[in-house]
């Protein structure tokens, strides 16, 4: 690693992303491309997930999938990942990403939507994980797993009520952790990326409602809410060779939000 190319290229590397099709899923694909790799964008929304898939192979001139997937059901995983597996060869690089953020009051919140927070935000993660770490196992390849967690993995929520929301993001954390200790003899890595306040298509009416977006601002030791291109360079650096000796980790793209 001697090198800016050594450190962060990912060249000859494999990449698939969940929750592709919109918001912060689309820089996290961004970023594997501008840094190399060849990239599986997966998500339910299959035409609009074509449009960027293409795009992205145009601008950064690497081999690209759009796949679509429900990342609650096995069956779906286990296709999608043969067909990235086919079409661009053996996955490398994970970043779950999809997730959902249901609202509501604990004392009321149906278990229904308890059960869909889970499942995806938890439960898919530790799925996917699982099928592409046995894979690398398998063929003797290192790899990295990347679980998008949130600042309310490690802090409770005071604009909104996300009972089901943080409960799964803070076991995604926990769950990270338990994945590198298992993983290390392999070289696989496996790490945490927390976003804070950076508006997206599904965040977006939340943030401008009320006071909502100036109490994040306030809240924020950098006094701005983020923009999506700015988890790109955390991302490259999680996946790339430059964070070779970081395991277990959470990395915060917060403007400081946790550590006050």
């Amino acid at each position: 690693m001697d090198s800016l190319e050594s450190l962060f290229s990912l060249r000859g590397r494999v990449g698939f992303v969940t929750g592709a099709s919109s918001g912060l899923g689309v820089d996290c694909a961004t970023a594997l491309a501008m840094a190399g790799a060849d990239v599986a964008l997966a998500a339910r929304r299959g035409e609009r997930l074509e449009r960027l898939a293409a795009d992205i192979a145009r601008e950064f001139g690497v081999r690209t999938a759009a796949i679509p997937l429900d990342v609650t059901s096995d069956e779906q995983i286990d296709a999608a990942l043969a067909r990235a597996r086919q079409e661009l060869g053996l996955v490398d690089i994970l970043v779950n990403n999809a997730g959902i953020s249901p609202t509501g009051r604990a004392e009321n919140l149906p278990r229904a939507t308890w059960d869909a927070a889970i499942a995806t935000n938890l439960t898919a993660p530790m799925m996917l994980a699982q099928r592409v770490a046995r894979a690398l196992i398998d063929a003797k390849r290192p790899g990295r797993i990347i679980n998008m967690v949130s600042i309310y993995a490690t802090v409770a929520s005071s604009i909104y009520r996300l009972s089901a929301y943080t409960a799964a993001k803070a076991g995604l954390l926990n769950l990270t952790r338990q994945l590198a200790v298992e993983w290390a003899g392999y070289g696989i890595l496996v790490n945490a990326l927390a976003p804070g306040w950076i508006p997206t298509e599904a965040t977006e009416a939340g943030i401008a409602k009320g006071d909502n977006r100036e109490r994040m601002e306030r809240w924020t030791p950098l006094g701005r809410l983020g923009r999506p291109e700015e988890i790109r360079g955390p991302i490259i650096f999680l996946a790339s060779a430059a964070s070779s000796y970081v395991t277990g980790a959470m990395l915060s793209v917060d403007g400081g939000y946790q550590a006050w």
